[in-house]
Protein backbone atom coordinates (compact mmCIF):
# COMPACT_ATOMS: atom_id res chain seq x y z
CA UNK A 1 0.00 0.00 0.00
CA UNK A 2 2.54 2.83 0.93
CA UNK A 3 4.49 1.85 -2.38
CA UNK A 4 1.71 2.36 -4.23
CA UNK A 5 1.02 5.87 -2.34
CA UNK A 6 5.56 7.00 -3.35
CA UNK A 7 4.57 5.40 -7.06
CA UNK A 8 1.58 7.95 -7.35
CA UNK A 9 3.74 10.86 -5.60
CA UNK A 10 6.61 10.25 -7.82
CA UNK A 11 3.59 10.30 -10.72
CA UNK A 12 2.20 13.37 -9.83
CA UNK A 13 5.59 14.92 -9.62
CA UNK A 14 6.65 13.97 -12.92
CA UNK A 15 2.98 15.04 -14.77
CA UNK A 16 0.87 17.53 -12.56
CA UNK A 17 1.97 20.78 -12.68
CA UNK A 18 0.38 21.61 -9.49
CA UNK A 19 1.77 19.42 -6.69
CA UNK A 20 4.90 19.83 -8.13
CA UNK A 21 4.45 23.55 -7.58
CA UNK A 22 2.73 22.71 -4.22
CA UNK A 23 5.44 20.20 -3.05
CA UNK A 24 8.14 22.75 -3.80
CA UNK A 25 6.73 25.36 -2.07
CA UNK A 26 6.20 23.29 0.99
CA UNK A 27 9.88 22.11 1.11
CA UNK A 28 10.88 25.78 0.81
CA UNK A 29 8.26 27.14 3.76
CA UNK A 30 10.20 24.04 5.82
CA UNK A 31 13.70 25.45 5.12
CA UNK A 32 12.44 28.40 6.20
CA UNK A 33 10.63 27.04 9.53
CA UNK A 34 13.93 25.36 10.37
CA UNK A 35 16.28 28.29 9.78
CA UNK A 36 13.98 30.40 11.90
CA UNK A 37 13.42 27.48 14.96
CA UNK A 38 17.36 26.81 15.20
CA UNK A 39 17.54 30.87 16.36
CA UNK A 40 18.58 31.26 20.42
CA UNK A 41 16.37 33.73 20.84
CA UNK A 42 12.92 34.31 18.90
CA UNK A 43 11.41 37.54 19.48
CA UNK A 44 7.65 38.25 18.91
CA UNK A 45 7.71 38.88 14.83
CA UNK A 46 9.76 35.48 14.47
CA UNK A 47 7.15 33.47 16.36
CA UNK A 48 4.46 35.29 14.38
CA UNK A 49 6.25 34.55 11.39
CA UNK A 50 6.77 30.47 12.33
CA UNK A 51 3.09 30.51 12.68
CA UNK A 52 2.27 31.79 9.61
CA UNK A 53 5.10 29.52 7.39
CA UNK A 54 3.30 27.13 9.37
CA UNK A 55 -0.64 27.63 8.21
CA UNK A 56 0.92 28.00 4.68
CA UNK A 57 3.07 24.68 4.79
CA UNK A 58 -0.58 22.91 6.12
CA UNK A 59 -2.55 25.06 2.59
CA UNK A 60 0.26 23.57 0.58
CA UNK A 61 0.06 19.93 2.12
CA UNK A 62 -3.97 20.02 2.07
CA UNK A 63 -3.70 21.21 -1.93
CA UNK A 64 -1.18 18.07 -1.87
CA UNK A 65 -4.11 16.26 -0.39
CA UNK A 66 -6.44 17.08 -2.51
CA UNK A 67 -4.54 15.74 -5.45
CA UNK A 68 -3.74 12.76 -4.60
CA UNK A 69 -7.48 11.95 -3.42
CA UNK A 70 -8.70 12.95 -6.50
CA UNK A 71 -5.59 10.56 -8.63
CA UNK A 72 -6.57 7.70 -6.23
CA UNK A 73 -9.96 7.81 -6.81
CA UNK A 74 -9.34 7.31 -10.70
CA UNK A 75 -6.71 4.80 -10.37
Amino acid sequence: MVERENDLVRKLLEENETFRTMKAKHAALEDELQQLETKPYLTPQDELEIKRIKKRKLMCKDEMQKILVTHRARG
